[in-house]
């Protein structure tokens, strides 16, 4: 097992895939975003295939987190890097300070890293996909541990414990996009930062400082946002009721499945709450309601676009 050299240079461009997927979008959501605002000027492979560079991945990513947290995508597109840097707090914060020297775990995250080229506020100093693989980071004199793991669970809180042991750090971030209460609760206690995995990636900066300077972010954290909801019920009996190619019922099955989805996620926001422990239960209960309704609707946006059915103003 070796290690990855981050110094190597990223690839000068990246099909439309991958760059969605490194700026944390969906292909169908940056289609719908460059037909509807044109937001970036990109050039084209022979194949006629439109290739990003990695600022323009960046230019994605920090859209992406601003529309997260609320701004409308219309206001944002003719902002340049700098002010969407502004925007979310990551320019403030990064300018001026020394680099944080972190190591490295998680194969995914190290992609990300890999194909950034460079992270504001970050020094690299060592890499390995898997916990299994912890001891490569013996002597690396990073200040900070950053491991992510999709899914996080109780099973590997002694793995990363040992991780911490043979990277010999003070400092534990540990990133994650579903897990247990009880499991972030217990890495909390071993002094680890906990918070899912950020869509910008200069975000991870912020992450690791906080966790140097002591700083935990409440079980309650700002999980992260979800889009509110794209289709009310007008907009789902438009869908449905819109003469459309396709043969089977799908548009009518999805979207009674929004309206469902989107109820419950209603009902438990309203529900009433005896305890401490119950009222986390059904924040939770929401939050799992909302992003199954983002997923749909991101189906249901893909369905119309693909077969020409009506979609509501953005």
């Amino acid at each position: 097992m070796t290690t990855v050299a981050f110094e190597q240079r990223a690839p000068l461009a990246y099909r439309s895939g991958v760059a969605a997927r490194l700026a944390g979008l969906s292909v169908e959501t940056l289609r719908v975003w460059e037909r509807r605002y044109g937001l970036s000027n990109t050039k084209r492979s022979e194949h006629g295939q439109r290739l990003y560079t990695a600022e323009q991945v960046r230019r994605l990513a920090l859209l992406k987190q601003l529309v997260d947290q609320g701004h409308p995508i219309g206001t944002l597109t003719a902002l340049p890097v700098e002010r969407l840097e502004e925007l979310t707090g990551v320019r403030a914060v990064l300018d001026g300070a020394q680099p944080v020297r972190v190591a490295v775990i998680g194969e995914s995250l190290g992609r990300r890293i890999a194909a950034s080229g460079h992270l504001p506020g970050l020094n690299v100093l060592r890499h390995c996909a898997r916990l299994d693989d912890a001891a490569l980071l013996a002597g690396v004199n990073a200040d900070v541990l950053l491991v992510e793991l999709s899914e996080l669970e109780v099973a590997a809180v002694p793995q990363i414990a040992a991780a911490r042991r043979q990277a010999d750090v003070g400092a534990v971030v540990v990133l994650y996009r579903f897990c247990a209460s009880a499991t972030i609760r217990e890495l909390r206690a071993q002094g680890c930062l906990v918070a899912r995995v950020p869509a910008e990636m200069g975000e991870l900066a912020l992450l690791c400082r906080a966790a140097l300077s002591g700083q935990q972010v409440a079980l309650s954290e700002r999980p992260t946002p979800v889009a509110p909801p794209r289709f009310d019920e007008r907009a789902l009996a438009t869908i449905t009721s819109a003469g459309n190619r396709i043969t089977c019922e799908c548009p009518r099955h999805l979207a009674d499945l929004l309206l469902m989805v989107g109820s419950f996620e209603r009902y438990s926001a309203r529900c009433a709450a005896e305890s401490t422990a119950d009222a986390q239960l059904h924040r939770d209960l929401e939050l799992a309601a909302a992003r199954a309704r983002a997923l749909l609707e991101n189906a249901m946006e893909r369905l119309a676009l693909a077969e020409g059915l009506p979609l509501p103003p953005p």
